[in-house]
């Protein structure tokens, strides 16, 4: 019988429940040390983003109207349409092919099965299609690395479901993320304290030996679960103050760039795994060709933005960057110069471990996915069409969790013959 309660609380605590096991003593529920990384973020076009004007472009048959076949520009392996005189702020893709192309992995041609937001958003965040219950990578990959860390998972929208592994954290606002790192502080100013430092300590002291005291005696679970999670979270005040060296004093106005900041401080202070940032209004039904040299040159911005404020503290190189949209756009235009779904589209990654400067996989000229040969990655006519749940395989294989308990719980069900050899290069 003990046995089989230690392996309880063994998958409890893998599953970020410790804090509320029976029996949770003062040593187990220390204060969490800070998480070194690496540290994954995913970002999102919510919507549904326009590749042939990003990473996959045509400029045949009337799919783009902006540019010919004859503007499509390279950078290394990379093509790309040029945005440069199109866009309307941001950055264009000249300048973010300049900057990062020689880190990027692009793939293309990716079927996502189906063009409606909720079940493609779901599928492209989780790599299961047919469950409402598998966690998001991001979530899950903050279950097996951290669940301990007071805000293991932050995310700011987009499909979000953690699979009950872990807890999800929404700080919509960098003053929210002062005013939770100083819990003990009037609206989060540091010259306002509620209490010394010493009534402070008798406070935690006090909770402790309460706590201690209790763990001998039988409690009802729901009164248990209740004093344990109020211990640990006095443990986690603490951790979580960390955070407040690295919030800047000044606040960005673009939006992304305001959800870069948050996720940053909280890797910076090592309370966070895993963060899932967006931008939204990607579904470019009416006028697509104008709301997607809008909306790509402003999503690029905050990727960079993130990127180049992770070199300032010093965490570019643990920084695993997954860029994302639940579809594509169609190749043809509707009747009110916008495009509506399509089932096809493309992911990129940049960070330590993945060889950049290449491109796998394609769309043909109608925009259309072609196969590709699982073990050389090569286009095949006789190969797969790459879904989410194989580039979702690959990514747990490349964080080390594929193998982890948490992440058997929910298998994608790829056969080995189609897992994708040498994906990271």
């Amino acid at each position: 019988m003990n046995d089989k309660r230690r392996d309880f609380l063994k998958l409890c605590s893998l599953a970020g429940l410790g804090i509320a096991a029976p029996r949770t003593s003062r040593a187990e529920t220390k204060e969490t040390p800070p998480y070194a990384g690496p540290f994954y973020v995913v970002f999102n076009a919510s919507g549904g983003w326009d590749t042939t004007y990003l990473m996959d472009p045509k400029g045949v048959d009337g799919i783009n109207r902006l540019y010919q076949e004859g503007d499509i520009l390279t950078q290394g392996a990379h093509k790309f349409a040029p945005t440069d005189k199109k866009k309307d702020g941001g950055m264009s893709n000249e300048e973010f092919y300049k900057d990062f192309g020689s880190e990027l992995l692009v793939f293309n041609g990716l079927d996502y099965s189906v063009n409606n937001h909720s079940p493609g958003a779901r599928y492209m965040a989780t790599g299961k299609l047919d469950s409402l219950a598998c966690p998001t990578f991001a979530a899950l990959v903050a279950a097996c690395k951290g669940p301990a860390c007071p805000l293991s998972f932050l995310t700011f929208g987009n499909y979000s479901n953690t699979g009950n592994l872990v807890a999800m954290s929404r700080v919509p606002y960098l003053p929210s993320l002062k005013k939770v790192a100083l819990a003990d502080h009037l609206e989060g100013n540091e010259r306002s304290p509620y209490h010394e430092d010493f009534v402070l300590d008798r406070i935690e002291q006090t909770l402790a030996e309460a706590h201690d005291a209790t763990l001998q005696q039988p409690r009802l679970p729901r009164l248990e679960r209740a004093e344990n999670m109020l211990y640990a979270a006095q443990v986690n005040s603490k951790a979580l103050q960390r955070v407040v060296p690295f919030i800047p004093k000044s606040i960005p106005k673009e939006r992304m760039a305001q959800q870069a900041e948050i996720a940053l401080a909280s890797f910076a202070a090592g309370v966070c795994v895993s963060a899932n940032l967006t931008i939204g209004q990607f579904d470019s039904h009416a006028n697509n060709d104008r709301d997607q040299m809008k909306l790509i040159p402003e999503f690029l911005q905050g990727i960079t933005y993130f990127i180049r404020r992770a070199e300032e503290l010093k965490l570019r190189d643990k920084l695993v960057v997954i860029v994302q949209s639940e579809m594509g756009r169609t190749p043809t235009y509707n009747g009110g110069n916008g495009k509506d779904h399509w089932s096809i589209g493309s992911v990129m990654f940049l960070g330590p471990g993945i060889k950049g400067n290449r491109v796998i996989g394609a769309t043909d000229a109608k925009q259309f996915a072609r196969t590709v040969n699982p073990q050389t990655l090569a286009l095949d006519d006789k190969g797969i069409r790459v879904r989410p749940e194989h580039v979702h395989e690959s990514l747990r294989q490349f964080a080390g969790i594929d193998q982890h308990a948490l992440a058997k719980k929910f298998p994608l069900g790829v056969k080995a013959p189609e897992m994708l050899k040498g994906f990271w290069g």
